[in-house]
């Protein structure tokens, strides 16, 4: 699979990654995204790989309408 598009969403403190995908599995559990592979507890930030932009619509709809990660 070939993630051509992305998303930056802001997060921060620790445990970045784990907490976007328990979060991802509530909210939008059919959406295939690739993460990188580590992110400093630093950052403010995170990027996310998707499939479509029909995804990135998607998950941004699904964020606005969350509590935040």
């Amino acid at each position: 699979m070939t993630f051509k598009y992305s998303v930056t969403l802001p997060i921060s403190g620790g445990n970045k990654l784990r907490r976007f995908r328990e979060w991802a599995e509530e909210h939008v559990p059919a959406l295939s995204y690739s993460l990188p592979v580590q992110t400093p507890i630093k950052t403010e930030t995170m990027t996310i790989k998707l499939l479509s932009i029909e995804d990135r619509r998607v998950l941004l709809e699904a964020f606005a309408k969350s509590s935040r990660v």
